[in-house]
């Protein structure tokens, strides 16, 4: 009975939490609809830049309160309901987190549109910008897991970001590996776990490879 209550606990955790942030994405989620089904060329260009607002105020904040809450998970520590807790990750970080989500917005913006203009009839170009689009990818993951445990300047966190994500080939592949298995079981296989558990699986798979990697380093010192 404890083992069915455990793993019922942890099922509870996850869907609660990748509930709550589909719930604060959903804007984006109507917005990614109407520009795949949309039928003019014109539609997309009014859609595209709606879609690049809503990103930094309302993807990033509710990611952020993601990572926040599943460290709590992580480290083991108590911080009362899942919805509360959620809510009051999301009400304390939303400022750095707009901040942080308008650089890393137009950082993916560049990169958008370099692929989109050189790419097309250079197959070398598209190499490298797929792996570019790769390694920005998990710092952005890994941002996100730094800004969620530790508390320390917007420009510092950026930067150690950037130390960890091409310092550790291992948290690099771990993170990958992970997350496009996910995605594409998600995708192809099991579409309800996108609503369930994909989001909030990814934030705890990549956050706990992280603090491996940081007690570790702890360790060391």
């Amino acid at each position: 009975m404890s083992g069915i209550y455990a793993v019922s606990e942890w099922i509870m955790r996850f869907s609660v939490i990748n509930i709550l942030w589909i719930i604060f994405n959903l804007p984006i989620a109507f917005i990614l609809i109407s520009i795949l089904f949309a039928e003019h060329l014109t539609d997309i260009y009014y859609l595209v830049p709606i879609l690049v607002v809503l990103v930094p105020i309302l993807f990033f904040p509710a990611t952020q309160a993601m990572f926040a809450s599943v460290r709590d998970w992580v480290i083991k520590r108590d911080e009362g309901g899942l919805i509360k807790s959620y809510w009051r990750y999301y009400k304390d970080n939303y400022k750095k987190s707009v901040i942080s989500g308008v650089i890393l917005t137009f950082i993916w913006l560049f990169w958008y549109v370099d692929v989109y203009y050189f790419s097309k009839e250079n197959v070398l170009l598209m190499f490298v910008f797929g792996f570019l689009g790769i390694v920005l990818f998990i710092y952005t993951i890994n941002f996100f897991s730094i800004n969620a445990h530790y508390h320390m300047k917007l420009g510092k966190t950026f930067k150690n970001t950037l130390l960890i994500t091409i310092g550790s080939p291992v948290l690099f592949f771990a993170v990958l590996i992970t997350s496009a298995i996910l995605l594409m079981i998600s995708i192809t296989k099991m579409q309800f776990l996108i609503l369930f558990f994909t989001g909030s699986l990814m934030a705890y798979i990549s956050f706990s490879a992280f603090y491996r990697l940081y007690l570790k380093l702890a360790g060391t010192h």
